[in-house]
């Protein structure tokens, strides 16, 4: 471990990360298992629920094995997926296979793919510290940092703590996004014969996406605007059998414009620097990918190479999120669309290989 630094900077890390989820964590792992003095701030104490899919694409497994986790992960409660199925408000369904060989797309609950890598980090050597709320920032040659209990120094600030970042609002850069859908979402019991899938459903009010977290559970996550999002939750929970007091834990903005850090020695991974389209499930392929290229560049020393790698990571596959924001945004026209056949199985399996590739 780190000498951990005293409110008087005796210690000057080289490098703090703000926010413990997988873009955070990873960064913060491949920084110490380079030597680097590390800092890992986390708000909240692990392990801890997240809202998300719980889907982990297969884009993720390289990362993780060079973190030595594939193992680790394996073992925990996980489903490996075979198909994707896709739902129109009608009824009309196309289903399509997924690889489940070497590098399978595989769904595990985000606290316990959090606790993984949170642990991997400190295992690497890096300073771990929860329940450390950032409250104030200043740059002044190196980054000064006060939390709710403690004060730091660092000449590399990560910033790794999500859509709403609290690093992004302290510096004053964060962007004004219009919170026009939110997103809500449940384990609730596995139903009969579900099998290894994940639905993808179209619905009048928005779309729900389901996947099996374990032999127990299902991921059910709802996706529509502020007016309609009760209706949603009422459709749920008839077609789950949920208890009238199922508690739901809720996101927004489900989509934001990428944000640039404005200093060399600052930077953004995961959903600080871009939030994607729900839809398509890449979001912890761009978290890891992301906090692994970011601790390159920090061990590089070269900033400027984060910025051309992130802009390559997204290439090719935007186009994606963008069609799949596009068909989510107006249900009944893809519904109609996929009914008169025009998105069919090849177009699909098209857009599918993408994301899974």
């Amino acid at each position: 471990m780190s000498p951990s630094p005293t409110a008087r900077g005796s210690q000057v890390y080289d490098v703090a990360v703000v926010g413990g989820g997988p873009a955070g964590a990873t960064c913060a792992a491949f920084c110490a298992q380079a030597g680097l003095r590390t800092l890992l701030l986390e708000r909240e104490k692990f392990p801890r629920e997240k809202v998300c899919g719980d889907c982990l694409n297969p884009a993720c497994w390289p990362t993780l094995r060079r973190l030595d986790l594939e193992e680790r992960l394996r073992a925990e409660p996980h489903r490996v997926i075979e198909m994707v199925e896709f739902i129109g408000i009608g009824g009309q369904t196309v289903a399509l296979p997924l690889p489940t060989q070497r590098d399978p797309e595989i769904v595990i609950k985000r606290s316990i793919l959090d606790q993984l890598l949170l642990v991997r980090a400190e295992e690497l050597g890096a300073d771990v510290r929860e329940e450390q709320t950032v409250t104030a920032l200043e740059a002044n040659g190196t980054w000064q940092i006060e939390t709710n209990r403690e004060r730091f120094a660092a000449r590399n600030l990560v910033a790794a703590d999500g859509r709403n970042s609290s690093v992004a609002r302290l510096l004053k850069i964060f962007p004004r996004v219009p919170k026009e859908r939110v997103a809500l979402q449940a384990h609730v019991p596995l139903p009969a014969n579900f099998g290894d899938k994940i639905i993808l459903q179209l619905l009048p009010e928005g779309y729900s996406g389901q996947a099996p977290v374990n032999d127990r559970e299902l991921n059910v996550c709802l996706v529509g605007r502020a007016p309609t999002i009760g209706r949603l939750r009422d459709w749920a929970a008839r077609k789950f059998h949920l208890p009238a007091d199922q508690t739901w834990r809720s996101i927004t903005p489900l989509t934001r414009p990428p944000m640039m850090a404005p200093e060399e020695n600052l930077y953004f991974v995961g959903d600080v620097a871009r939030v994607v389209e729900p839809f398509t499930g890449e979001g912890i392929f761009y978290a890891i990918r992301s906090g692994e290229l970011a601790a390159q560049a920090i061990v590089d020393r070269c900033p400027i190479r984060y910025a051309a790698a992130v802009t390559c990571m997204y290439r090719g596959r935007l186009w994606v999120n963008r069609l799949a924001r596009a068909a989510v945004l107006s249900p009944r026209l893809t519904s109609a669309l996929l009914r008169a056949g025009v998105v069919g199985p090849q177009f699909l399996q098209l857009l599918t290989a993408k994301v899974v590739r």
